[in-house]
């Protein structure tokens, strides 16, 4: 780790917006401190408020609470010591290669001459030599944002700020991006002093990174600062690095709270209202099968996800999810099924349902949905009030995306049915109500 001065701190960042009535907040009292030398990922799950803190650090947004400090100093505006790149290659169809690195360039100034030489040398570099003028559509998703990366380094960077870059690229290209950059650092091949990279990924952050920042969402804050000690180049088959990547999980996933906690309260009521995980359900039986075959009904949450082929994101949703139905307990990094959960994975399929019926019945979100459908004179309300009243309580597109998975889970256990050409949400009986 670094033991230079501050390039960057940040002191108890709030930030909040308002939604109609409601002032929601999205990151709450976040410290941090970036020095030179590091190079540091932010991790956590999606709407934690990673991207956002990236945006504060380089002025591109001013938070509503606390102070971003660069070198001492108060920042104002525009970081002109920083730059992004973000997941999108967002590069000019109708410029070459070149011509799109010499874009940051010329914003700032610089004489054609200087232009030229210095694309053609961060073009070398980030080893696109040959492929000076040629046009983005000819160039492999790879290719495209090394040219991002280059751009990016033209200005010469103090801080280097990277949003998820490697998410769009296929996974082969992504690895091999991600050791070229690990080696342009190391070897100090570009100017950058510090670099502070946003993912979701907790094997791309123990890869890359020799300080993970891990956050949590609901506000968005920081819940731990780990140092990643392993030498460059990092082998995933050492021990010592799954044994690091097993610590994160260990931390991202926590342990299960008692059942009043985990579920939250009915939205409108004094407390925290839980959102519901985005997850596919098939996936969530393909879990609980998988630990119905292990051992004690037991796994180590980083071995899951190796052996089930999914991301560390998909993975801890899964396992949020099984958490808030009582299908599994998570501690110390392990998940275990409980007898509810055996029971739900050697069910028949109709035996399922009414699993999973009776569970979601329970979710405070369902019952405060399922009373005001009842209250109805029809029992049917339009897909648009449902969204408005959960819009008190979540940001817009949470308010969706919930609503969404709402519609989702109560298909599945057959207690919602959905209208899509009326956009009408309305009461059916479940499987054990239609026997009756």
């Amino acid at each position: 780790m670094s033991t230079q001065e501050p390039l960057v701190e940040l002191k108890q960042i709030t930030q909040s917006y308002a939604s109609g009535p409601r002032l929601f907040t999205a990151i709450q009292d976040v410290d941090l401190v970036l020095r030179e030398g590091e190079f540091v990922c932010l991790l956590g799950p999606s709407g934690c408020g990673k991207s956002t803190l990236l945006r504060i650090i380089t002025g591109l947004q001013r938070p509503t609470g606390g102070q971003v400090l660069y070198r001492g100093q108060p920042l104002q505006g525009v970081n002109p010591h920083a730059t992004i790149v973000f997941q999108t290659f967002a590069l000019f169809p109708w410029l070459t290669v070149q011509e799109n690195v010499e874009v940051a360039l010329k914003a700032r100034g610089a004489p054609p001459k200087l232009r030229a030489a210095r694309s053609v040398d961060l073009l070398d570099r980030v080893g696109l030599d040959g492929f000076e003028t040629a046009y983005p559509r000819e160039l492999s998703g790879g290719m495209r944002q090394k040219v991002g990366f280059a751009r990016a380094m033209a200005v010469e960077p103090e801080l280097l700020c990277l949003d998820e870059p490697f998410s769009a690229l296929d996974p082969l290209s992504a690895e091999a991006l991600r050791g070229e950059l690990i080696e342009l650092w190391t070897s100090g091949s570009i100017p950058t002093k510090a670099v502070l990279m946003v993912t979701h990924s907790i094997e791309e952050a123990v890869f890359m990174a020799d300080r993970v920042i891990v956050m949590d969402k609901g506000p968005g804050r920081v819940v731990a600062d780990m140092a990643i000690d392993m030498p460059y180049p990092r082998q995933r088959k050492l021990n010592k690095f799954m044994q690091t990547v097993d610590r994160v999980y260990a931390t991202l996933a926590g342990r299960t709270d008692p059942e009043h906690v985990e579920m939250g309260v009915p939205p409108g009521e004094p407390g925290r209202t839980r959102t519901l995980p985005h997850i596919d359900i098939s996936d969530l039986t393909g879990l609980l099968e998988h630990l119905d075959e292990m051992q004690d009904n037991r796994a180590d949450i980083f071995r899951l996800a190796d052996s089930l082929k999914v991301g560390s994101d998909t993975l801890l949703s899964l396992t949020d999810a099984a958490e808030l139905l009582g299908f599994a307990l998570v501690a110390e990094g392990d998940i275990t099924l409980t007898p509810l959960g055996e029971t739900f994975a050697e069910a028949s399929i109709r035996g399922r349902k009414e699993i999973f019926a009776t569970r979601v019945r329970r979710l405070p979100i369902f019952r405060w949905l399922t009373a005001m459908l009842r209250a109805t004179e029809k029992q049917q309300l339009e897909w648009e009030v449902v969204k408005t009243a959960l819009s008190l309580e979540f940001p817009p597109d949470e308010a969706e995306r919930q609503l969404d998975i709402i519609i989702d889970w109560g298909r599945y256990a057959e207690i919602l049915a959905y209208d899509d050409d009326g956009e009408l949400l309305y009461l059916e009986p479940g499987p054990a109500e239609r026997r009756l």
